[in-house]
């Protein structure tokens, strides 16, 4: 049967935004756990080395284009490598943080749906830390490539061995970029504006930037994309209401029973 659907009238069956402060518990949780789990990687530097020659070794045996391709164009000037590095260090939690802000506000649906995937996204990729450290291409000296935060700043991270706010042998999967690709995502889905699509903007300059600074290969992001389409494909986003589509409309129900419940008041008029 070829059922065709059609808005049901406004304010059925809409969805009720998460409490705020359940949802600020929630989300200051899963950092905790985020940061408890990324300290939990720590202190495996041999085999995080071990992996980073096999992952270069791989990305050549593949033909990937090489690392320092997108190094040598942010090299083309201080202000552009600077720019780069500001980038890899101030925009990664602030615009995660402001898109699900905004989806808490306007689209609590999406928000439910994307605070799911991004959770989930996180915790995955937390497990591939524990079980695949990985030395980021700024360490290896094979890679022949520059720590550009160290020698542009401004720099996030201090030395390895004295660094106790971050796992810096958590290379693969990238977090900065999977989370951009959800952002930009989760905007496509949420809005309707026609240039929605330039969102995609976010994640390819994100991938750009985490190649070009030498703090991710490419396939860290590889890894990263294949994790959030799993993710995506696991967790669904609720069926459209009045509260998460970008204009009113309520549920879509399909024609014949909507034909049916209109023959059913008729029938009771001519009583």
């Amino acid at each position: 049967m070829n059922a065709r659907t059609e808005p049901a009238p406004a304010g059925s069956d809409a969805i009720a935004r998460p409490p705020l402060v359940r949802e600020l518990l929630l989300v200051a949780g899963l950092f905790l756990v985020y940061k408890l789990g990324r300290q939990l990687a720590t202190g495996h530097t041999g085999e995080a080395f071990r992996n980073a020659h096999r992952v270069w070794d791989l990305e050549r045996a593949v033909h990937l284009p090489g690392e320092g391709a997108v190094q040598s164009l942010l090299l083309h000037g201080d202000g552009l490598v600077h720019l780069a590095n500001t980038y890899y260090a101030a925009v990664h939690f602030p615009a995660t943080a402001a898109f699900l802000i905004w989806l808490y506000l306007r689209r609590p649906a999406h928000y439910v749906w994307a605070r799911r995937v991004l959770a989930a996204v996180t915790a995955a990729a937390l497990v591939l830390h524990l079980l695949f450290p990985l030395a980021p291409p700024r360490m290896l000296a094979a890679t022949g490539l520059l720590d550009t935060a160290r020698a542009y700043g401004p720099s996030v991270y201090g030395s390895p061995a004295t660094d106790s706010l971050s796992n810096q042998f958590a290379a693969m999967p990238s977090l900065h970029f999977g989370w951009a690709l959800m952002v930009a995502v989760g905007l496509i889905v949420a809005t309707r504006s026609r240039w929605r699509w330039l969102w995609l903007l976010h994640p390819l300059l994100t991938l750009l930037v985490i190649v070009g600074t030498a703090n991710h290969y490419w396939l860290d992001a590889v890894v990263a994309t294949a994790l959030l389409g799993l993710a995506l494909a696991a967790i669904h986003l609720p069926h459209r209401t009045e509260t998460t589509a970008g204009r009113p409309q309520g549920r879509l129900v399909p024609v014949q029973t909507q034909a049916r419940a209109d023959e059913q008041v008729l029938a009771g008029a001519g009583r």
